[in-house]
Protein backbone atom coordinates (compact mmCIF):
# COMPACT_ATOMS: atom_id res chain seq x y z
CA UNK A 1 0.00 0.00 0.00
CA UNK A 2 2.49 2.05 0.94
CA UNK A 3 4.60 1.26 -2.08
CA UNK A 4 1.49 3.04 -4.35
CA UNK A 5 1.24 6.44 -2.05
CA UNK A 6 5.04 6.90 -2.73
CA UNK A 7 3.80 6.16 -6.33
CA UNK A 8 1.40 8.44 -6.31
CA UNK A 9 3.29 11.41 -4.44
CA UNK A 10 6.05 10.94 -7.36
CA UNK A 11 3.80 10.76 -10.22
CA UNK A 12 1.86 14.05 -8.98
CA UNK A 13 5.20 16.05 -7.96
CA UNK A 14 6.67 14.88 -11.34
CA UNK A 15 3.87 16.27 -12.97
CA UNK A 16 4.11 19.94 -11.57
CA UNK A 17 7.53 20.31 -12.62
CA UNK A 18 7.02 18.95 -15.80
CA UNK A 19 4.42 21.67 -16.13
CA UNK A 20 6.45 24.16 -14.46
CA UNK A 21 9.52 23.02 -17.60
CA UNK A 22 7.22 22.78 -20.42
CA UNK A 23 6.16 26.15 -19.68
CA UNK A 24 9.59 27.53 -19.44
CA UNK A 25 10.33 26.00 -22.64
CA UNK A 26 7.49 28.09 -24.40
CA UNK A 27 7.42 31.37 -22.26
CA UNK A 28 10.57 31.51 -20.62
CA UNK A 29 9.06 34.68 -18.95
CA UNK A 30 7.32 32.29 -16.80
CA UNK A 31 10.54 32.03 -14.67
CA UNK A 32 10.86 35.71 -14.02
CA UNK A 33 7.76 36.03 -12.02
CA UNK A 34 8.53 32.79 -10.12
CA UNK A 35 12.24 32.72 -9.75
CA UNK A 36 12.84 36.59 -9.82
CA UNK A 37 15.16 35.95 -13.04
CA UNK A 38 15.02 38.75 -15.97
CA UNK A 39 14.96 37.23 -18.89
CA UNK A 40 15.54 39.91 -21.79
CA UNK A 41 18.11 39.39 -24.56
CA UNK A 42 20.34 36.44 -25.63
CA UNK A 43 19.42 35.22 -21.87
CA UNK A 44 16.00 34.23 -22.90
CA UNK A 45 17.83 31.41 -24.68
CA UNK A 46 19.22 30.14 -22.10
CA UNK A 47 17.18 30.28 -19.43
CA UNK A 48 14.90 28.57 -21.76
CA UNK A 49 17.43 25.54 -22.42
CA UNK A 50 18.85 25.44 -18.45
CA UNK A 51 16.05 25.63 -16.82
CA UNK A 52 13.91 23.87 -18.48
CA UNK A 53 15.66 21.25 -18.41
CA UNK A 54 16.58 21.15 -15.37
CA UNK A 55 12.71 20.86 -14.37
CA UNK A 56 12.39 18.13 -17.25
CA UNK A 57 15.06 15.78 -16.55
CA UNK A 58 13.89 16.11 -12.96
CA UNK A 59 10.27 15.39 -13.77
CA UNK A 60 11.05 12.60 -16.20
CA UNK A 61 13.30 10.88 -14.08
CA UNK A 62 11.13 10.82 -11.13
CA UNK A 63 8.32 9.51 -13.71
CA UNK A 64 10.83 6.88 -14.66
CA UNK A 65 11.83 5.66 -10.79
CA UNK A 66 8.01 5.97 -9.98
CA UNK A 67 6.76 3.80 -12.97
CA UNK A 68 9.28 1.08 -14.10
CA UNK A 69 9.93 -1.54 -11.77
CA UNK A 70 13.39 -2.15 -10.94
CA UNK A 71 14.50 1.70 -11.78
CA UNK A 72 13.69 3.00 -8.65
CA UNK A 73 17.19 4.26 -8.84
CA UNK A 74 16.22 6.90 -11.47
CA UNK A 75 14.51 8.72 -8.37
CA UNK A 76 17.93 9.95 -7.32
CA UNK A 77 18.33 12.02 -10.05
CA UNK A 78 16.08 14.83 -9.02
CA UNK A 79 17.53 14.17 -5.16
CA UNK A 80 20.67 15.14 -7.04
CA UNK A 81 19.54 17.90 -8.51
CA UNK A 82 17.53 19.56 -5.73
CA UNK A 83 20.12 18.89 -3.13
CA UNK A 84 22.66 20.92 -5.68
CA UNK A 85 20.44 23.38 -6.04
CA UNK A 86 19.67 23.72 -1.79
CA UNK A 87 23.72 23.32 -1.49
CA UNK A 88 24.11 26.57 -3.69
CA UNK A 89 21.66 28.36 -2.03
CA UNK A 90 22.41 27.56 1.07
CA UNK A 91 25.99 28.77 0.34
CA UNK A 92 24.93 31.91 -0.95
CA UNK A 93 22.81 32.82 2.14
CA UNK A 94 26.09 31.83 4.23
CA UNK A 95 27.77 34.13 1.75
CA UNK A 96 25.63 37.23 2.15
CA UNK A 97 22.95 36.94 -0.73
CA UNK A 98 20.25 38.83 -0.81
CA UNK A 99 17.51 36.49 0.27
CA UNK A 100 13.47 37.31 0.82
CA UNK A 101 10.64 34.71 0.80
CA UNK A 102 10.78 33.25 -2.54
CA UNK A 103 14.44 32.62 -1.80
CA UNK A 104 13.05 30.89 1.32
CA UNK A 105 10.31 29.04 -0.07
CA UNK A 106 12.76 27.54 -2.97
CA UNK A 107 14.87 26.21 -0.30
CA UNK A 108 11.84 24.39 1.48
CA UNK A 109 10.24 22.94 -2.12
CA UNK A 110 13.89 21.96 -2.21
CA UNK A 111 14.50 20.46 0.62
CA UNK A 112 11.05 18.30 0.56
CA UNK A 113 11.48 17.15 -2.97
CA UNK A 114 14.81 15.45 -1.70
CA UNK A 115 13.32 14.02 0.91
CA UNK A 116 10.70 12.64 -0.94
CA UNK A 117 12.94 11.43 -3.52
CA UNK A 118 15.37 10.24 -1.49
CA UNK A 119 12.77 7.84 1.08
CA UNK A 120 10.74 6.78 -2.00
CA UNK A 121 13.58 5.53 -3.52
CA UNK A 122 14.55 3.73 -0.16
CA UNK A 123 11.14 2.57 0.04
CA UNK A 124 10.36 1.29 -3.31
CA UNK A 125 14.16 -0.34 -3.81
CA UNK A 126 13.41 -2.23 -1.39
CA UNK A 127 12.40 -6.09 -2.09
CA UNK A 128 8.91 -7.24 -1.22
CA UNK A 129 7.50 -10.34 -0.29
CA UNK A 130 4.37 -12.38 -1.47
CA UNK A 131 1.82 -13.18 1.79
CA UNK A 132 2.76 -17.47 0.87
CA UNK A 133 6.42 -15.76 1.34
CA UNK A 134 5.90 -14.15 4.81
CA UNK A 135 4.01 -16.27 6.12
CA UNK A 136 6.02 -19.39 5.52
CA UNK A 137 9.14 -17.29 7.07
CA UNK A 138 6.94 -16.13 9.99
CA UNK A 139 7.60 -12.50 9.43
CA UNK A 140 4.08 -11.01 8.45
CA UNK A 141 5.21 -7.54 8.99
CA UNK A 142 6.78 -6.95 5.34
CA UNK A 143 3.89 -8.75 3.17
CA UNK A 144 3.61 -6.58 -0.20
CA UNK A 145 0.54 -5.21 -1.08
Amino acid sequence: MINWVLRGAVLLWALFFIIVGVRGVFDPTSFTDTFGIVVDGVATNTIRADLSAFFLVSAGSAAIGALVPGWSRALLVPAALYGTALLGRLLGASMGDEMNFSVVQAMIIEALSVGLMVGSWWILSRPTVSADQAASAGDLDNVAG
